[in-house]
């Protein structure tokens, strides 16, 4: 069987699996076969990009990973992945920023990567690629001369022609993109948005499958949307509510409601929007008071970007307006944690909460929302309050699914999850977890696969 080799941005420090919080990561280390090999920078900042890999391996696992100097990190990562790509993909044109060199500093790094990686592949590997941050790999790799079938995945949404047209070199990139064999998508939104790009700027003349020829190659869009492994969530679950953590938290609420909700620190997530909603649920139903606290975890992230350290501010100050106007002496309505919290702990935290709020203003798929489904005990669940624009809300309406850009709808929500009576709580759990337990991670990384061993072929 052909071996799969891993492409992303970061490699995850296999020593640290269980810190992480979700995302990319968690849906990879959990379904990747043994004898894979997964490539990317190591997190690490040094004088010189490195031009050999670093391996290691793990659980059967290797880990490539090569050092980013100062500079190329400062163009490829900060510059232009997360200064124009970034916020462009999530439709938030006012906070994006193109500088040439960033971009020329993007192009170099994928180059860098390319000729790293090409030494260490074998004629019938499979090359799996993900997210924003490797758009041209794929073309890199094919003028190093690698003929390997080659898969990209994008784990942000994908915008329509007339938000697309506004970043410079949007044609490059999309014909770069196009010297993979399958680009893969979470909704079928996002894979039209692409089509209809290429169609305008390259020409392309898709079939009802999502394939088109360009400059040679038959290319290949499919949907495979990402997901868990959910009986493992679980039980994760189940044993974490019964930790320490856990029951610290159980202790501190004394008998109130919990509402949660997990997030990087990005302005992506709708942050300070659920704030306001959660203010305007204690201002609208003043019943709520003094039996609901909101947990907010937004562990910070890209600290470097000015953006990031304005919305840092900005929801500093919000959650002290909201905690200064509502709370009592004994109880506080807004809990905010800005540093990591173990997958372990959340899972546990996650059990115990009676809403999960999960609205981002943009979101590629969201596997916290799944998360917290997994983690729910059937018999007495809570309630998953689920923004329109996360891409898990395709297949998750048995959801309370919200608008994140309207606060009024949003704390309606809320009232209605804290006061909905067992059976609807439990029908509505029933249809989510169906869901959530047939779209795992496994299953996501075989239907991607599938379309990328069989040329011509659809994703299962």
């Amino acid at each position: 069987m052909a071996r799969l080799i891993v492409v992303s941005n970061r490699v995850p420090d296999p020593k640290e699996r269980g810190a992480r919080a979700g995302g990319l990561a968690v849906a990879l280390a959990d379904a990747l076969p043994r004898g894979s090999l997964w490539f990317g920078w190591s997190g690490r900042r040094a004088a010189a990009t490195a031009a050999t890999a670093t391996l290691a391996e793990a659980d059967g696992i290797t880990y490539a990973t090569i050092d980013l100097g100062e500079t190329d990190y400062r163009r490829f990562y900060v510059g232009f992945a997360n200064g124009a790509l970034w916020p462009l993909l999530h439709f938030r044109l006012g906070l994006m920023s193109f500088l040439r060199e960033d971009y020329e500093g993007y192009r170099a790094v994928n180059r860098g990567f390319a000729a790293a990686l090409a030494p260490l592949l074998r004629p019938d590997d499979l090359i799996w690629v993900h997210d924003y941050h490797l758009i041209p790999l794929g073309q890199e790799l094919r003028r190093l001369g690698v003929a390997n079938r080659i898969g990209f995945f994008l784990h942000v949404p994908f915008v329509p022609p007339a938000i697309l047209q506004v970043l410079p070199r949007a044609g490059d990139l999309l014909a770069a993109l196009c010297a993979c064999d399958v680009v893969g998508f979470h909704t079928d939104r996002y894979r039209d948005a692409f089509l209809d790009c290429c169609a305008e700027w390259l020409g392309a003349r898709p079939d009802r499958q999502g394939r088109f020829d360009h400059a040679g190659r038959n290319v290949q869009a499919v949907v495979t949307p990402v997901g868990i492994d959910a009986e493992d969530f679980a039980q994760l679950a189940m044993r974490a509510v019964r930790g320490v953590e856990a029951r610290r938290l159980k202790d501190s609420l004394v008998g109130r409601a919990l509402a949660i909700g997990v997030d990087r620190l990005d302005y992506s997530k709708g942050l300070l929007n659920r704030i306001e909603a959660f203010a305007r649920l204690l201002a609208t139903h003043p019943e709520h008071r003094r039996r609901v606290s909101l947990l907010q975890v937004a562990a910070r992230s890209r600290e470097e970007v000015d953006d990031y350290q304005r919305l840092r501010r900005e929801l500093d100050r919000v959650v002290g307006d909201t905690n200064g106007r509502f709370s009592e002496f004994d109880w506080a309505p807004v809990r905010y944690v800005t540093r990591p919290i173990r997958r372990r702990t959340l899972a546990g935290f996650y059990r115990l909460a009676r809403l999960g709020v999960v609205t981002p203003l943009r979101d590629g798929m969201n596997l916290v929302a799944k998360e917290f489904v997994a983690a729910q005990n059937p018999a007495d669940p809570g309630v998953l309050i689920l923004s329109r624009f996360a891409g898990a809300a395709d297949a998750m309406a048995a959801a309370l699914v919200v608008n994140p850009f309207d606060a009024e709808e949003v704390a309606e929500a809320m009232d209605a999850a804290l006061t909905m009576g067992l059976p609807e709580r439990q029908e509505r759990h029933q249809a989510l977890r169906t869901e959530v337990w047939s779209g795992t991670a496994a299953a996501f990384c075989a239907s991607f696969l599938q379309a990328l061993r069989l040329p011509g072929g659809g994703a299962a």
